[in-house]
């Protein structure tokens, strides 16, 4: 019995002796195992980033699209554009002046005459649109002026729309290559101190103070010639000249038919815009231009 306590002692002691051993051993077993499989992850982790840096150098555009997501740009608040009123754009820089409404019970019975009614300006303007293709607003606001300024400087607004038509095709911002600016082509750097009032030659352009100017030298050269056809060729730089190469012609013919529209007559605007007239020759007989000036009625003059 004694030897088999002892047997059994010595075996037990035997296999204790060999457990740290063999724990040792798989422990080694273990870590060699982790750090090859740690080895071989940063490896292929490695080689990725080489190949993901390579792409992106060839591919700039992968780049910034990669780039772009990692730092998302916070997008900007659209901006919310509102157009200003057409009446704030054509607003003349000089004083403003007295309204129709507020002054028709002061209005004399010529320049009743020259303001016109509100149906005539509006067939005016209706025929003024479709003819040059221009905005409704903004051919009442050209009408609507050249009748105030017509009323205020005591000429006819009909030759005043004649005049826009045929020099600019009512275009506010037209510049001729000699340098006449605006709806009624002005020369602006002749006539710089007729804007001097009105904000300076940057004015030109502002389709008001563009009537007004162009208005007031009408009015000038008609007075000074004695007539409407010697106003217009001064008007056009012909008054050295034998004649204007049909200018005056094609602006009276604009007037006729912009009176045939005031009186409520259907006139055609499909006609031609410059209307092609013989120019007048070279020598004139003394009876002619007096002949055209009184066949030639033009309210205020």
């Amino acid at each position: 019995m004694i030897n088999r306590f002892t047997g059994a002692s010595a075996f037990a002691s035997t296999i204790l002796a060999r457990q740290p051993a063999a724990w040792l051993s798989n422990t080694r077993i273990s870590a060699k195992g982790v750090l090859t499989t740690a080895q071989h992850t940063l490896t292929i982790l490695g080689v990725t980033a080489l190949v993901v840096m390579a792409v992106l150098f060839f591919r700039p555009d992968l780049a910034k699209s990669l780039s772009d997501s990692l730092n998302p740009v916070p997008e900007a608040e659209p901006i919310s554009l509102v157009a200003p009123p057409l009446s704030a754009l054509m607003d003349a820089p000089a004083p403003a002046a007295t309204t129709a409404a507020g002054a028709s019970s002061q209005l004399s019975a010529e320049e009743k005459a020259l303001l016109g009614t509100q149906k005539q300006q509006r067939w005016v303007t209706d025929w003024l649109s479709k003819r040059y293709r221009v905005a409704g607003d903004a051919t009442n606001m050209l009408v609507s002026t050249a009748y105030l300024t017509a009323r205020e400087i005591k000429l006819d607004p009909l030759l005043i729309l004649a005049v826009m038509a045929i020099e600019s095709g009512l275009n506010p911002f037209a510049e001729s290559p000699m340098g006449a600016q605006g709806l009624m082509q002005v020369m602006s750097k002749v006539h710089h101190e007729r804007f001097q009032e009105m904000g300076g030659l940057q004015a030109a352009l502002n389709p008001v103070a563009n009537i007004r100017v162009g208005s007031l030298i009408l009015k000038d050269y008609v007075t000074r010639g004695g007539s409407v056809e010697a106003g217009l060729k001064s008007y056009v730089g012909a008054a050295a000249f034998a004649h204007d190469d049909g200018y005056g012609a094609k602006v009276l013919a604009e007037y006729q038919r912009l009176k045939q529209v005031s009186s409520g007559k259907k006139v055609p605007t499909i006609t031609p815009v410059m209307a092609q007239a013989k120019p007048a020759p070279k020598a004139e007989t003394p009876a002619a231009p007096a002949a055209s000036a009184a066949d030639t009625q033009i309210a205020g003059l």
